[in-house]
């Protein structure tokens, strides 16, 4: 299973993603980022460590997650007009280094 939160935090957010991995075992991945295109620490990924964020409206959200000064992927998080449901497109490169073009969608609990 999948759970994120993600919450306001100064001119940014602070958003962390908890993963239940097939075995039961747990792992979380967190960053706290301002939308100013900056990198900033990303914990916890196996995919990258290192974040910038850019609003593109209320609704809409870049991400851009980078390993080593590089490109890992693209991410476009886009919150629904009624707030309930929050889709992500990620692009990119996964841990195993296979391609990745997926389409993620959340209901708010």
């Amino acid at each position: 299973s999948l759970t994120v939160k993600v919450e306001l935090a100064g001119k940014g957010e602070k958003a962390t993603t908890e993963f239940v991995n097939p075995d039961g075992t747990r792992t979380t991945v967190q960053y706290t980022a301002n939308f100013d295109g900056k990198d900033y620490p990303l914990t916890g990924s196996q995919v990258a460590d290192s974040v910038s964020l850019k609003r593109i409206d209320a609704r809409t959200t870049d991400r851009t997650d980078k390993k080593g000064g590089k490109v890992a992927q693209t991410l476009r998080r886009v919150v629904s007009q009624d707030g309930k449901t929050m889709t992500v497109t990620v692009k990119g490169t996964n841990a195993q280094g296979q391609k990745v073009n997926n389409v993620v969608v959340f209901d708010k609990q």
